[in-house]
């Protein structure tokens, strides 16, 4: 497996954006035809949820981020062009959430992320 020779991603400023609240920060690290997969509970393998381009990406940030919870990132592997993480939630009542993504760069811009997620119920 090569490695990129593109710009790298900048781990900090996902960290900023993911606790800093901000889908404004976290949407500036997607491309603008980046894809993204969520799979959970509803949206279970088969027909996972799929968001396509900055747009769609955009609505769900802003729905996430528009909640009483907090972010957490808790790791963040960089291998080339390939970014792998995990963030723990939790909402003002106490409902937890834990996620992991796996995603792919090109220009270190994210162009393609599955995310698993599953919560408190």
């Amino acid at each position: 497996m090569g490695t990129s020779l593109g710009p790298a991603f900048d781990t900090e400023a996902l960290r900023r954006a993911i606790e800093g609240h901000s889908a404004t920060d976290l949407l500036s690290l997607y491309a603008d035809d980046a894809e993204l997969r969520i799979v959970d509970r509803n949206t279970q393998p088969s027909h996972p949820m799929v968001k396509h381009g900055r747009g769609e990406i955009a609505e769900m940030l802003d729905d996430v981020y528009s909640r009483d919870m907090t972010h957490k990132l808790e790791q963040c592997v960089v291998q080339g062009d390939h970014v792998a993480f995990s963030e723990s939630c939790e909402y003002a009542d106490g409902v937890k959430v834990l996620s992991t993504s796996m995603m792919s760069l090109r220009d270190g811009k994210i162009v393609d992320q599955t995310l698993l997620q599953a919560w408190d119920e």
